[in-house]
């Protein structure tokens, strides 16, 4: 069996085996060599490294946060306090999932704990918005919530603003 030929350009037959280690077949595939691969290479656009891995672990925690919601939920009675991290502050709210309403919401960019504050983006700051969304919570007479870690590890400041919500009076 010969290829047929449309042009003068070169032919790149290929060989393939099909089937079992006992049965085989053989097929054959004749291509003109000028719709294979370019012979100058196509340049590509330049992903840096750094940048995938930021889109992978936002990407994971996100993940993680959608597989944490399908166990969680907010009712009126017991309201689900989820928090936020972003490199230079930290954002806590209490939210009633049924109604899809935010109850109390409390961050490090709160007027009233800015000025205390040295930096928005670490523990003190983190355990200062617990206190100050548990202070919120109680004068609205939500003593009980479920803590939604937003995909984030418990550790930090996540940590923190749980145990300075437990400090203010909240139970989880």
């Amino acid at each position: 069996w010969t290829p047929k030929r449309s042009s003068s350009l070169p032919l790149v037959v290929s060989l393939f085996w099909k089937g079992t280690r006992t049965m085989q077949a053989c097929s054959f595939r004749a291509t003109a060599l000028s719709t294979l691969a370019p012979t100058r290479p196509v340049a590509r656009a330049f992903t840096p490294v750094v940048a995938k891995a930021a889109d992978t672990r936002k990407a994971s925690t996100q993940a993680r946060h959608k597989r944490l919601r399908k166990k969680l939920n907010g009712t009126a009675e017991r309201p689900r306090l989820a928090v936020f991290k972003s490199n230079e502050h930290i954002y806590a709210q209490v939210i009633d999932d049924i109604a899809g309403h935010t109850l109390v919401a409390a961050s490090s960019v709160m007027k009233d704990l800015k000025g205390t504050l040295e930096s928005g983006a670490n523990v003190v700051a983190a355990e200062a918005v617990g206190k100050k969304l548990a202070e919120l919570c109680l004068a609205k007479n939500i003593d009980k919530v479920c803590f939604d870690r937003g995909g984030f590890q418990y550790h930090g400041r996540i940590q923190a603003v749980a145990e300075g919500a437990r400090a203010g009076g909240l139970n989880f």
